[in-house]
């Protein structure tokens, strides 16, 4: 009997160890140099093939854009494929938007690992990394399925292992545009680059964000994030370009102190304590 749906898919988030800008190319595009570590805090998928080849998506909770990341994925692989099949799309969205997460971008890659396999298609990663990569930048990462060691725009990745880590993530109720950030006249391009044997000798040197200080000088409240997270965790800081703030829960006082303000987060707030992930959970989803 044929594969015919996929339940509970998770996709899960995305946090940058540190975050350096060192450079930008003449096309505008930044160079960046950082680390990229997976969190348990997930969004759940659920896919469900269709004979007559047409893509559809569900919505539980929040609707999301009616061209959401999801669907292009899902067209991307069905056009690249020649497949007749088409599929549900039913998402329970639990990461937070405009957060430095990378949840649109895990939420694609989880449809494009599961219908791989929904449809049978037995594509390799790099296959699906190659077409990933048109969807954005962070989307081949999740492909990946391994922490890693990103550099350029993003788009080069390498493998690495990272110890286990407990995190207290907060999300203040601000979307920090991507946009305004890389054009702060804040923003300094001319961090000194690093090399990965520089991270693997002393990881602790690099718990840096370029892209916060223009992101603090944005909005208030990721200030007020960060300073939330160094209550109860150490080396606090945002991810990516923010809104969202992570901490270092490094004993069982400090996640009890966690958990205390994650219940008392104001309204408009979102957070989680959790742990890192050794690897994706759609690991062996893509030979």
């Amino acid at each position: 009997m044929s594969l015919r749906a996929l339940f509970d898919l998770p996709a899960p988030a995305k946090i940058n160890l540190f975050l350096h800008v060192t450079g930008r190319r003449a096309d505008g595009y930044h160079l960046l140099q950082s680390v990229f570590a997976l969190v348990d805090w997930c969004d759940t998928l659920h896919l469900e093939c269709r004979d007559d080849g047409r893509l559809q998506r569900h919505d539980l909770g929040p609707a999301l854009p009616p061209d959401d990341l999801c669907l292009r994925a899902a067209r991307a692989l069905r056009q690249a494929s020649g497949t007749r099949l088409g599929a549900d799309l039913t998402i329970e969205k639990r990461l937070p938007w405009g957060a430095g997460l990378g949840g649109g971008s895990s939420d694609a890659a989880t449809v494009l690992l599961g219908l791989n396999r929904l449809w049978g298609l037995h594509w390799p990663r790099e296959r699906l990394a190659a077409l990933a990569l048109g969807l954005g930048a962070d989307v081949p990462f999740f492909i990946g399925g391994r922490n890693a060691w990103v550099e350029g725009i993003g788009e080069q990745l390498q493998a690495i292992a990272l110890p286990p880590q407990r995190w207290l993530l907060l999300k203040p109720p601000i979307a920090v545009p991507t946009a305004a950030i890389f054009a702060s006249p804040l923003l300094g391009r001319n961090t000194k680059v690093a090399t990965l044997l520089d991270f693997l000798a002393d990881p602790t040197g690099f718990r840096h964000n370029d892209l916060q200080g223009p992101a603090m000088a944005y909005s208030s409240e990721v200030q007020e994030a960060v300073a939330l997270a160094a209550q109860c965790g150490t080396h606090s800081r945002m991810t990516g370009s923010g809104s969202a703030v992570f901490a270092e829960i490094g004993s069982e006082a400090q996640a009890a102190r966690a958990r205390q303000i994650l219940k008392e987060l104001p309204d408009g707030w979102s957070g989680w304590l959790g742990r890192g992930l050794d690897h994706h959970p759609l690991l062996d989803f893509a030979s």
